[in-house]
This record gives structure tokens, sequence and C-alpha cells, in this order.
């Protein structure tokens, strides 16, 4: 199934990774490490292959996808032979980039956005298009009566900026007929009125922000406490960061957004919101690559009291990549399916997702397995 990856912030640290992971991983230069679909139990759905992935995208940057791996090299994210080895590849990818539309208003530049993805469509002959939205953090979104309906934002459109970037390339992506996953913390398809269009063309969608490290920790750990009925009575993490996420994450509104995201496993989890807090320092020096310190405080048997404390030191980037080309490979195999809509079943990627679901690690593993094994008998 010869499938259109479709890059929203196509110059950034995460998209490039992506990118020159896969054309890595179909050379055989490099193993497809961190990719669940590589793994027995979904190696066998009915996915596109790495062959049949092609990449465009959109940025507001015009710095040249060669000149950003070479920098990734630098950080210590990237390795430089494989970067030479692909560097002919990519170069062939920057002729598929564009610059971000920029319309007279937003019903304009949702045009512009659905012109570009049918044209990189026609272009390549291909079968799906999914577009992922790897940009920088919005901040919270402030609430519109146009979100509520499609025919109230279809007229608020036209007048009115009722609508967050984030937004506007999920109402372009299923109106082209693409499917979209929000891989930020930022309100993409999350609005009643882009779920009413997504179920009526038959697009599905997924988000939102990718699950890579801390929270994946705590996704892990947090069933722990609950399944020994320990009592967790605080629980805080500081986060350091560097790069161009940390410098976004600096400003407050973006950092709220975030912080918010990481926030909803413990209590959906616990079934209780333990004391403590989340924060996000950006420190320049450190790059691409992060730093997480959590401290636990808990109480077991007879009061008595206990503590865990964990240092996850992860690359960004490296950890993102791999959970992007699944998603997308997912997400066109689900779209080919005939799946529309939210897709819950995808909740073991991200911090925030969509629907009610168990943010147990393991269970989000055996639901997207039992979903994905079970479409050729149930294709919805």
């Amino acid at each position: 199934m010869r499938t259109g990856i479709w890059l929203v912030g196509a110059r950034g640290s995460v998209a490039v990774t992506t990118m020159v992971g896969a054309l890595a991983i179909r050379a055989s230069l490099a193993e497809p490490l961190g990719c669940v679909t590589d793994l027995p139990p979904l190696r066998d759905a009915a996915l596109p292959g790495w062959t049949d992935l092609v990449f465009g995208g959109h940025d507001i940057s015009m710095l040249r996808l060669c000149k950003k791996a070479h920098s990734l090299v630098g950080a210590g994210v990237l390795p430089a032979p494989i970067v030479e080895a692909v560097a002919g590849e990519l170069d062939q990818i920057e002729r598929h980039l564009r610059p971000a539309p920029a319309g007279r208003n937003q019903a304009e530049t949702i045009q512009q956005t659905v012109a570009d993805l049918r044209a990189f469509r026609e272009q390549h002959d291909l079968e799906r298009v999914v577009v992922v939205n790897v940009s920088s953090t919005e901040p919270l979104i402030v609430a519109h009566p146009a979100h509520e309906s499609l025919a109230a934002l279809d007229a608020a459109l036209p007048v009115a900026d009722v609508l967050p970037a984030s937004s506007l390339y999920a109402y372009a992506a299923f109106t082209a007929g693409c499917s979209f996953v929000d891989f930020t913390p930022s309100t993409g398809a999350r609005l009643p009125a882009l779920a009413e269009l997504a179920r009526r063309v038959g697009t599905p969608f997924a988000g939102s922000d990718g699950k890579t490290g801390e929270t994946l920790l705590k996704s892990v750990l947090a069933p722990m406490f609950a399944m020994r009925n320990l009592r967790v009575r605080s629980w805080s993490g500081l986060n350091l960061l560097g790069g161009g996420d940390g410098a976004n994450l600096a400003q407050p509104e973006a950092n709220a957004a975030k912080v918010a995201s990481k926030q909803r496993v413990l209590k959906e989890t616990l079934g209780y919101e333990p004391e403590g807090q989340t924060r996000i320092d950006y420190v320049p020096d450190i790059g691409d690559l992060k730093t997480a310190w959590d401290l636990i405080t808990f109480s077991g048997f007879l009061g008595s009291r206990m503590r865990l404390e964990f240092t996850w030191h992860g690359c960004d980037s490296a950890l993102a990549a791999p959970l992007v080309l699944d998603l997308a490979r997912l997400t066109a195999g689900a779209h080919e399916q005939g799946t529309a809509g939210p897709m819950p079943q995808l909740a073991f990627f991200f911090k925030d997702p969509i629907g009610e679901v168990s943010h147990s690690l393991a269970d989000q593993w055996h639901d997207l397995v039992d979903w994905v094994t079970g479409w050729t008998d149930d294709p919805s």
C-alpha cells in the first residue's frame, strides 16, 4: 500500500530523524529498533511496508533537510555514516516540502493546504496519505461556539480566526481524504466539529502527545502501585530538555499545555490525584537530550512510609521518530480497513489519548494488538 506521510513541522528534529530513520531501515542500514510494528504481534498486519513510504510536508522554516540532519549528527542524535548514506534521498524529499500556507483567512489557508495534500497524493500515486503533526506545542485552546458543530465552524472560518494551526491541518487533512495524527499536545482534531467532519468523510484520526519518556514510565509504574494497593502520597517530576522543543516549552502557555497532558495518567490510573507537580525546564546546553527525575512517596502495610526515585536520560527525537513511523503505518492500515473518526485503540502511543481508555501501558498494548489482529475479521 503506497502511503504518503505528510509531516507538519517537516524540518524539525523529530521529522528529520523520522525520515532519516525510515530511509536507513529501507536500505538495511539500521534495524527498526523502537518500532513496535516490527514486533511479532503486529509485523504481519496489513500495513504499508518500508519501501511504500513517501515523505512530504510543511514548515515555516526553510532550513534544508541535510543541514538539519548534520546538526543532529553534531548533537549526538543521528549517526554520521547513515546521514551520509541517505543524503541523496533527503535531497529528493526536499523537493516535496512546502512553506506552511498562509491565506487571507482561515478558510483560504485550509484550501491551500488541501491543494498541497492532493498534489502530493497525485504526484506520487499514493493510495493513502497520513498527516502527522510534529510541530511546536500550541497554547491551550480558548473555547469558541464554532467548535461545537461543523456548520458553525464553516460559517466562522471565512470571517474569524477560530482554530489553532493544528486544527486547521486536521480540517484540511479530512477534506483531502487524509487521516490525521497529532503527536503533540495541541488541539488537532479534538473538537466536536472536526470529529463530525472526520466521520462524515470517512477518515480516522489519533492523538495526542507522543508518550516517549517520563510519562511512559508513569504508565508502567502507576498501575503497579494500584494493583498492589499501595497509596501514592506524592509524585513530583522535573523534566530538563533543550533543543527547539525545550525553547518552545519555555513559553508559559505551551508549557502549561504540555504539563496538563503529562499529568492525566496518574489521576486516571490511580483513581485519585496525589500531591506534587510536574515541571519542565529549558536547558539549552543539553540539546536534544532530556533528563527526567521523579520522586514518588507512598504508604504500605500498617502505614509504612516509603519512596521511589527514578532518573530517565533519553534522546527525545530518537524516542519519538519510531513512534511516528508506527502511527503512520497503523493509521494508514486502519484507514484501508474502513476505520473513521477517533482511534482510541492507539492510546498505547500517547500521553493524553482520545476516548475513555485505560492508562496502563500493558492494557493499552493488549488493546492495540487485539484491534490490529482483528482487522481481517472485522473491518470496523
